[in-house]
């Protein structure tokens, strides 16, 4: 349910319709309620350009920007400062129409430094056919156990080419969590058995778009169709928060013992009771593929899986749904 929708129907409602109303749309209630206190900055002071700068966009008063995907390149962005853990955030507007065999990522990594054993976390969203939704995954590596990818796969429960939308990755010594607005989708919890599988050398924020025609459409079969170029994507609302290092000698310049406490104390690195509940409400509806259900690639989920069974239940073997799921919303 559209947050504004919900405000609008408060005012009408009596207080236990109200109540109602919150219970059935747990995440809903989350995002109005649970607001992050975040300090954004221009893109001047947190990024730049990766790749094809002449397809990157500034706005005139640097607080966003734009990503253009044509016949002749993709493009991206890269932050100028490494980080030892932190949250990273954008609200981002992606295309809209026909978007098959096009990908919008928004991801931590060192694979510039750290090319054989380097670590990432991926937010990577899906183009589709024209009428079919956007679908997005999350990823995690650490020290280069690309062999050992743990992707899970979902839908959205509202239009990400119709308005902005906030998309976080908070990364800790602890655990990860990936956020959709106030929303948790995903936490991963380090467990010692992981060992290096867990990211934890610095790493930039980047922010791409590019062709996967090869592979991000129904396994390669629907292209992209520069017919509609050019494909842009927006990204504002710019949140870069950790402690900045040197990415070879590690070297913070703060205190990063204070600076990794004062992130872990933040609003955002607590999973509270209500946030749980918004998390299960997302992944029970929305998640079509976890690589901790998949008992035919991982016959011993990894270590840091935390079985549901609730999840479990709608899961096979292969670790994709039961059932069609079916997309609303």
């Amino acid at each position: 349910m559209d947050y504004r929708v919900l405000s609008s129907l408060s005012k009408s409602l009596t207080p236990f319709s109200l109540l109602l109303l919150l219970y059935i749309f747990p995440a809903a209630a989350a995002a109005t309620t649970r607001a992050f206190n975040l300090s954004t900055i221009t893109y001047e002071e947190g990024y730049s350009p990766l790749f094809s700068d002449f397809n990157i966009e500034r706005s005139p008063d640097d607080t966003s920007f734009r990503l253009l995907l044509n016949r002749f390149s993709g493009s991206g962005v890269i932050s100028t400062e490494y980080y030892n853990y932190g949250f990273f955030s954008a609200s981002i507007k992606l295309p809209a129409i026909y978007t098959a065999g096009i990908v919008v990522a928004f991801y931590t990594s060192n694979v510039d430094t750290f090319e054989k054993n380097h670590d990432e976390l991926d937010i990577e969203f899906l183009g589709n056919v024209n009428g079919q939704p956007w679908r997005f995954q999350t990823n995690l590596y650490g020290n280069g156990s690309v062999s050992r990818g743990r992707e899970e796969r979902y839908r959205m429960w509202f239009d990400p080419s119709k308005d902005f939308h906030h998309y976080s990755i908070l990364w800790t010594p602890r655990n990860i969590i990936f956020y959709i607005d106030e929303t948790p989708i995903r936490e991963v919890n380090r467990n010692p058995a992981m060992g290096g599988d867990f990211p934890s050398k610095p790493m930039s924020l980047y922010a791409t778009i590019w062709d996967a025609s090869s592979w991000a459409t129904n396994g390669g079969k629907a292209k992209v169709d520069y017919k509609h170029e050019p494909f842009a994507t927006e990204f504002k609302d710019l949140v870069l928060q950790g402690c900045i290092v040197d990415p070879i000698e590690q070297i913070s310049s703060t205190n990063c013992t204070d600076r990794i406490a004062k992130l872990l104390a933040q609003n955002y690195s607590i999973m509270t009771p209500e946030r749980r509940k918004s998390m299960k409400w997302f992944r029970e509806r929305y998640m079509y593929y976890s690589y901790c259900y998949d008992n035919i690639r991982y016959p011993v989920p990894p270590p840091e899986c935390v079985i549901v069974q609730s999840e479990r239940d709608l899961f096979k073997d292969s670790g994709r749904l039961r059932q069609k799921m079916k997309f609303g919303g």
